[in-house]
């Protein structure tokens, strides 16, 4: 079996370990279903794509898959053969089984999970895809073409429409809190909210992508909050309906909150 290598590295927590992002599937309603991050913990190593690599064909875990509906779309038994990086390119070998079994909905999906959680790193803006060290032109049982390398926005349908990548599924939002992502929604215009345990609205405030209806454009916007407590609470995301002003596109998921300071 090829050895996996990697040059770019993530932020190590102590020595001994460091952090990198899964990308998997968060359910929901049209809008809100798509991409989500989970951060994981692994043993510190020099080849960190790799490693993200192996936390993303590991699937999510029970406590995840039954809180939001976190699933993914990677078959069971697909194994890491290989990565590598070179000029922004990653190049990613995988068993068979990873194009096994598949209608394009959830060829999509894999391929987009791969894509988002090798591009975490800086050194990597595209990747290529190998099954059983041979480059792969066509996916899936309806012919999936890829004709290159592929990046991130090769695959923003398989974002929701208000995608939140920091913080990740899970995360400690700090405070002030950062919350960062891509949008497509009318007039670029959304809404964030943190919620405490108890469900309560600690903030609520309007945010401005650089771009929308049609386009994805990006946003990040810190947001503070007041908690007596650590707490797990809310991250809340959404529009609200040109129509009838409903919230919709609503997306949603745990956080860990902390008093500020």
């Amino acid at each position: 079996m090829p050895t996996a290598t990697a040059t770019a590295t993530a932020a190590a927590s102590p020595a001994e370990t460091m952090i990198v992002r899964a990308y998997f599937i968060l359910g929901g309603e049209p809008g809100s279903v798509g991409l989500v991050p989970v951060l994981r913990v692994v043993p510190y190593t020099a080849a960190a794509a790799a490693a993200a690599m192996a936390a993303l064909l590991a699937g999510p875990t029970a406590t995840e898959s039954g809180d939001r509906e976190i699933t993914t779309a990677i078959p069971d038994g697909t194994r890491l053969l290989g990565v590598s990086i070179k000029a922004g390119v990653a190049t990613v070998d995988l068993s068979t089984e990873f194009d096994s079994g598949s209608g394009t909905g959830s060829m999509q999906y894999r391929l987009a999970q791969v894509v988002y959680t090798l591009t975490q790193f800086s050194a990597v803006k595209s990747v290529v895809f190998e099954i059983e060290g041979q480059t792969v032109t066509t996916f899936g049982s309806d012919g999936i073409v890829l004709s290159g390398p592929v990046g991130r926005a090769d695959y923003y349908d398989q974002l929701p429409s208000i995608f939140v990548d920091r913080p990740a599924f899970g995360a400690a939002l700090g405070n002030p809190g950062r919350v960062a992502g891509n949008t497509d929604v009318f007039e670029a215009t959304f809404r964030v909210a943190i919620l405490d345990a108890a469900g309560k609205i600690l903030i609520d405030v309007p945010v401005k992508a650089t771009c929308g209806t049609g386009c994805r454009g990006t946003f990040d916007v810190t947001v503070p909050y007041t908690v007596t407590k650590g707490q797990w609470g809310t991250l809340r995301a959404y529009d609200l309906s040109a129509k009838d002003g409903k919230p919709e596109n609503v997306r949603e998921y745990r956080i860990w909150l902390a008093p500020a300071g």
